[in-house]
C-alpha cells in the first residue's frame, strides 16, 4: 500500500494545516488539471471533490482526445489548433492511457470523398509536428476490408484520418495521484458547503465536510477556484445568492456494444447525421462506444438519464451504416454525461454552435471560476487559469511546468496484448498482489477480463471508497457491461469491507446504493 494515497494521511494534512495558497472545488478533468498545474508551480494546493474524481462529465466522454473535426467545419481554427497541440502532449505524457486511433469516414457520394479528403488535410496541417499520421483516401474495397460490418450499397470509398482515444476516468485518477506525488492534498467524498469571506467581501476560504466522517473543516486560501462543471452555478450562488445562471447543461448519451459490431481496429466517424452532428463508433476496452447526442436540459444531476429519443437516434443512425443490426437488447451499457455549456444567448442558438472553448470568470469577490473547454485541453485550461490568478496578484509569479510532466503510470512502452496495459508502470504492483495472494488473480465475472486484484489495487492505491468508485471509474465494468457490474457488486463489497474495515450493514448499504445507480446504465431496466 502506498502511504501517500491513504485517506487518513491526506486528511491529517488538512488537520495539520488550515492555510493554503490555492483551494480548488471540483475533481473532474478541469479541477485536477488546475491542481497539478498549481502544485508544480510550487503553490500549496488543496482540491476537494464532493463525490469522486471524474464522477460527473469527465467519466462520460466519447473517449476521444481530439482536435475536433466538427469545430474545423465551423471555422474554429484556433480551438482546433490548440486541441491538436494538447492531444500530442497527452500522448507523450500519458502513453499508457492515450493511443493513436485510426478513423474511417465512409463515403456514399463522390463529392464527399473529395470534400473530406481536403478538410482532413487541413486537420493534418494544423497538427504540425505533433501529427498522429496523415489522412488519406481509400478505395471501396479497402474500406470494406477494414470495416467488415459497413453497408455496401452506394459505398464509394472512405477517408482515413488519425485522432486520439483514451480512458477518461482512469486518466483523472492518475492525474490525482500525480498531484499527490508532487505535494498536493487531493480528497474525494469531501463536499464544500460554504465560501468564507474577509471584511472586504473577498473570498478567502471554504467550509467543507468529510462525507465519510461528517466532520467539518474551516480552510483558508489565498484564492478559491470553482471548477465544478455543471455545478458551477451552485458555487456561484454560494458567493452571491442572486447570481444569474451561466451554465446550461447539454446531455450526451453513449451506448456500449459488443466488439462484433465493429470487429477491426478502426473507428467510424459519421460526419452528418439527421440532426446535423457527428456520430462516432469507437473501439474501447474490446467493446464499441457509439455516440453521441446533444440535448439541452433545464436541470442537472449527478446521475443523468438517457431519454428514449436519444437512444433511438443512436440506434437508427448506426443501423443506417451497419450490416449487423443493433437493437436495444444488444446494448451492454448506456451512459449519459452533461456538458457544461455557456447558457445560450437566445432561443435560436443551437448547442452544436455554442463555443466549446473555455472561459475564466473573476467575480467581484475574487472567486475564480472556469467553465467550458474539453478533456483534450484540460492542461491548457489549467495553465490559463493559474496565469490569471497570478495576474490578479493573488500569488507570486511562477511559470507553468506541466508541458513535459509525465502522468502517474506513464511508461513509454505499451503492450496491448493484455488488459492491464492501462495501468502502465503500476502493472507490476497488481501482478505482485496476485503472486502474493493467487486468489486475487481470479476473474470478477466470466464475461469480464478484470480480476479481484484490480479492486484491491483501486482501494489501496487509487483512493476508491465505494463500489461505484471501483466499478465505474477505476475498473470500468459499469460502463462496459452494466448487468455484470450488478452481478459482481457483492464480491466487490466484500473486498472493500475487508480493506476498509467496514461491517455487514455498510456492505449491504453499498450494494443497494450501487445497484440503484447501475440500473440507470441498463437499457432494459
Amino acid at each position: 500500500m502506498i502511504k501517500l494515497f491513504q485517506r487518513e494521511v491526506l486528511i491529517q494534512q488538512l488537520k495539520d494545516s488550515p492555510d493554503w495558497d490555492v483551494i480548488i472545488i471540483g475533481g473532474g478533468a478541469t479541477g485536477l488539471g488546475i491542481a497539478l498545474d498549481s502544485v508544480t508551480r510550487g503553490y500549496k494546493t488543496l482540491l476537494l471533490e464532493q463525490v469522486d474524481f471524474a464522477k460527473g462529465t469527465s467519466s462520460r466522454s466519447t473517449k476521444l482526445v481530439h482536435g475536433g473535426v466538427r469545430y474545423l467545419a465551423q471555422g474554429n481554427i484556433d480551438l482546433v489548433k490548440e486541441a491538436l497541440y494538447e492531444r500530442g502532449l497527452m500522448l507523450k505524457n500519458a502513453s499508457h492511457l492515450v493511443s493513436n486511433q485510426s478513423f474511417i469516414i465512409p463515403n456514399y457520394k463522390w463529392w464527399d470523398n473529395f470534400f473530406y479528403t481536403v478538410g482532413l488535410k487541413v486537420y493534418d496541417f494544423l497538427a504540425g509536428k505533433l501529427s498522429f499520421g496523415k489522412s488519406k483516401r481509400i478505395s471501396k474495397s479497402e474500406t470494406t476490408k477494414r470495416l467488415e460490418t459497413i453497408k455496401l450499397k452506394d459505398l464509394k470509398g472512405g477517408v482515413v484520418y488519425h485522432d486520439g482515444q483514451f480512458d477518461d476516468s482512469r486518466l483523472a485518477v492518475n492525474i490525482a495521484q500525480t498531484c499527490i506525488e508532487n505535494g498536493a492534498t487531493v480528497l474525494n467524498h469531501f463536499k464544500v458547503q460554504k465560501l468564507l469571506k474577509n471584511d472586504d467581501g473577498k473570498v478567502n476560504g471554504v467550509v467543507a465536510k468529510d462525507i465519510e466522517s461528517n466532520e467539518t473543516y474551516t480552510l483558508n486560501a489565498k484564492v478559491v477556484i470553482n471548477a465544478t462543471g455543471v455545478f458551477t452555478d451552485e458555487v456561484l450562488k454560494m458567493d452571491d445568492a442572486l447570481a444569474k445562471n451561466i451554465i446550461r447543461p447539454s446531455q450526451g448519451v453513449h451506448l456500449v456494444l459488443d466488439k462484433s459490431f465493429l470487429p477491426g481496429n478502426d473507428a467510424i466517424m459519421i460526419p452528418k447525421t439527421t440532426d446535423g452532428r457527428v456520430l462516432f463508433l469507437v473501439p474501447w476496452h474490446n467493446r464499441v462506444v457509439v455516440g453521441t447526442t446533444d440535448t439541452l436540459l433545464d436541470s442537472h444531476s449527478l446521475e443523468p438519464e438517457a431519454l428514449d429519443n436519444e437512444v433511438d437516434f443512436i440506434l437508427e443512425t448506426a443501423n443506417q451504416y451497419l450490416t449487423k443490426n443493433v437493437s436495444r437488447q444488444d446494448v451492454l451499457s448506456i451512459f449519459a454525461g452533461l456538458r457544461p455549456l455557456a447558457a445560450p444567448k437566445d432561443k435560436s442558438e443551437k448547442t452544436k454552435e455554442i463555443s466549446r472553448s473555455h472561459k475564466i470568470i473573476v467575480s467581484d469577490s475574487e472567486l475564480v471560476t472556469i467553465t467550458g473547454g474539453k478533456w483534450t485541453t484540460y492542461r491548457r485550461m489549467a495553465q490559463d487559469t493559474m496565469n490569471r490568478v497570478i495576474q490578479l496578484g493573488k500569488l507570486p509569479n511562477s511559470k507553468c511546468n506541466t508541458k513535459d510532466l509525465l502522468i502517474h503510470g506513464a511508461n513509454g512502452v505499451v503492450d496491448k496484448s493484455q488488459h492491464l496495459y492501462i495501468y502502465g508502470s503500476d502493472q507490476k504492483g497488481i501482478k505482485q498482489l496476485i503472486s502474493e495472494s493467487p486468489e486475487l488473480g481470479k476473474k470478477l465475472h466470466e464475461r469480464l477480463e478484470f480480476t479481484k486484484a484490480e479492486v484491491v489495487w483501486a482501494v489501496r492505491n487509487e483512493m476508491a471508497r465505494t463500489i461505484e468508485d471501483v466499478l465505474a471509474r477505476r475498473v470500468r465494468v459499469l460502463f462496459l457491461d452494466a448487468n455484470a457490474a450488478i452481478e459482481i457488486a457483492p464480491i466487490v463489497a466484500s473486498i472493500l469491507a475487508t480493506e476498509l474495515n467496514k461491517n455487514e450493514v455498510w456492505k449491504q448499504n453499498q450494494i443497494s446504493s450501487f445497484v440503484e445507480i447501475a440500473n440507470h446504465y441498463c437499457i432494459n431496466k
